[in-house]
């Protein structure tokens, strides 16, 4: 029986398989589903889990080379909302691209996994180093 770190074994599935470049996305509540990427929904109510929340649980068992978001994050929210949701990158390699851009990514990645949160364009696709 698992005792610390991430417990939830959907995802810990998708993380065993994330090679070297791959990608994950982790996701806000109104993302479209996505026919053909694995999706774990651990959405509960409005901002439960928040993809800040996942990623800070992702962190310790994931290595991660480069972190993708929508530009739109920045002007869609209010600046506390922005900065709660931007804390869990800290030191993170973060590169801003439109929200048309960051979905292009998603067909190529491991999973997905869906969050209640509503930061809007709050969408993150993580990258293996």
């Amino acid at each position: 029986m698992l005792r610390t770190g991430i417990l939830n074994p959907a995802v810990l599935s998708l993380l065993a398989r994330v090679r070297h470049t791959n990608t994950l996305v982790i996701a806000d509540r109104g993302f479209p589903a996505w026919p053909g990427v694995e999706t774990v929904d651990l959405s509960v109510i409005d901002d439960l889990p928040t993809v800040a929340q996942i990623l800070t649980a992702l962190r310790p068992n994931f290595v991660l080379g480069a972190v993708f978001a929508a530009e739109e994050v920045k002007t869609a929210n209010p600046p506390e909302k922005l900065a709660r949701h931007l804390a869990a990158l800290d030191g993170l390699p973060l590169h801003f691209e439109s929200h048309l851009e960051l979905k292009r990514r998603v067909p190529a990645a491991i999973g997905l996994i869906r969050t209640g949160d509503t930061t809007q364009y709050g969408n993150l696709v993580l990258q293996s180093a």
